[in-house]
């Protein structure tokens, strides 16, 4: 399971951009967006897993990135990923966390959302 800290320290790590919360009625609801143009290129939700199409009702942290439209069918067989919740389908997934075992498993998907919202 990949712990939203983690995600955060390797933002600020590599890009040096820490999360903002930008929303008061959602306040765990963490945005990293581009410096210079403002774009989210992540954001990370708890919310309820059914929200991601699992039959639970479990609050779970969700990972939304964007990813290229041509990998995105691809992208949804592996484990711990899904359509997107709350963003454009066509260009964003969202990935369970806690189905995730390593950061390392999320760090080049973290990475070409950075540049595909440059």
């Amino acid at each position: 399971m990949v712990e939203r800290s983690e995600i955060f320290n390797y933002i600020v790590g590599k890009y040096q951009i820490k999360p903002d919360y930008p929303w008061k009625k959602y306040e765990n609801f963490a945005v990293c967006r581009h410096k210079s143009n403002n774009k989210w290129f992540v954001l990370i939700m708890d919310v309820s897993s059914e929200k991601i199409g699992l039959s639970t009702d479990k609050i779970i942290d969700v990972l939304n990135i964007k990813v290229e439209p041509a990998f995105i069918g691809s992208l949804r067989q592996k484990k711990g990923i899904y359509k997107a919740y709350h963003m454009d389908k066509s260009n964003w997934v969202s990935v369970n966390l806690s189905e995730i075992d390593t950061l390392d498993d999320i760090k080049d998907w973290i990475d070409d959302s950075f540049d595909l919202t440059f």
